[in-house]
């Protein structure tokens, strides 16, 4: 993608700013060139000039304006036009980051977000898990992402793609894995994904997985004590995120009515203090964003200097635009002035 915002995408030339001053003397000398008239005139437009009645030919002038865009555009072209590329972060310089996300039956809950609308649980914690993710692969972290219910799997493995990551996490849906919670079985695989390095590159700075949930576990094969002490031994360290208030609002046929949430804040913390991360908890949508941008800031490793924007040579869309222009006065002066050769 262009690191600037450049005209027709341009951003630089290589001749620099003599670019434009050479623009500027093909524009200036176009314009004051005059052609030789035809041979024949239009005998319409002869007379009219003859009677005086025509003193300023806007077709003419027009056509010379256009004709003078044209030479200034491939004057530019001449000059180098170049497009500033951003160089992607080392990912090998990043983190490797799982972020594991509840989607069983309760995350269908109802909440207001700071705009007021309600939306689900779910829906709400997608938004802010988005913009985190998002924020992380910036930074050159690798981000995956595994979702949970009754049972546990990986919509998306570790990746530098935002646009991979995203379309992942748009397709996660409240109940896609079941209606329960098996919360040892979710992350036992985050440590699975985080764990696996290709081969034949060195171990990454860090591996971390951050763990929304807003129940308790019941559901899985493995306890959440025993995939915390899993992702101890292999290095990872877990940032656990409980979510909702303590009576939560459910939509039915009869209508809305509050139950009382269920949020197993001493396993989570636990999970946290084995790994060496923090537990937080969320009891809105806007507490979320917060816990997510502390996270954020807790996880800011050392990293090596940004590499400099790679300069692509970019001539297309300033050629593309004087040939329309030069189609544009050849078309004003073969129809609106019908001058025969």
């Amino acid at each position: 993608m262009s690191v600037e915002s450049g005209f027709l995408g341009v951003d630089a030339f290589e001749w620099g700013g003599l670019a434009w001053v050479l623009a500027a003397s093909a524009f200036l000398i176009a314009l004051g060139w005059r052609r030789q008239p035809p041979s024949v005139a239009w005998p319409a437009l002869a007379e009219a000039r003859a009677a005086g009645l025509l003193r300023f030919d806007s077709v003419e002038w027009g056509a010379r304006i256009l004709r003078a865009a044209t030479c200034a555009l491939l004057a530019l072209v001449l000059a180098g036009p170049m497009a500033l590329v951003a160089t992607a972060p080392d990912p090998e310089a990043g983190l490797d980051l799982v972020l594991v996300v509840d989607t069983s039956a309760s995350m269908k809950a109802l909440d207001a977000g700071a705009d007021g609308e309600v939306r689900t649980r779910l829906a709400l914690a997608r938004q802010v898990v988005s913009e985190f993710a998002d924020r992380r692969l910036r930074a050159g972290d690798r981000v995956g992402l595994v979702v949970f219910g009754e049972s546990a799997f990986t919509q998306c493995p570790l990746t530098s793609d935002g646009r991979l990551l995203g379309a992942a996490l748009a397709r996660v849906k409240a109940g896609v894995a079941g209606e329960a919670t098996a919360l040892g079985d979710a992350l036992a695989l985050a440590v699975k994904r985080v764990s696996r390095i290709p081969q034949g590159t060195d171990p990454t700075p860090g591996r971390i997985a951050v763990l929304l949930t807003d129940g308790r576990s019941n559901a899985g094969a493995l306890p959440p004590d025993a995939a915390a002490e899993l992702a101890r031994h292999h290095g990872v360290r877990v940032y656990t995120v409980g979510i909702g208030s303590a009576q939560e609002p459910r939509a039915d046929a009869s209508g809305i009515r509050f139950e009382r949430h269920r949020l197993d804040a001493e396993t989570l913390g636990e999970i946290a203090r084995t790994t060496g991360g923090r537990t937080f908890t969320a009891r809105s949508p806007g507490d979320l964003e917060h816990v997510y941008r502390e996270i954020d800031s807790l996880e800011r490793p050392l990293r090596p200097a940004a590499p400099a924007p790679r300069r692509v040579p970019k001539p297309e869309p300033l050629l593309a635009l004087a040939g329309l222009l030069l189609a544009v006065e050849i078309a004003g002066e073969r129809v609106l002035r019908r001058r025969i050769p």
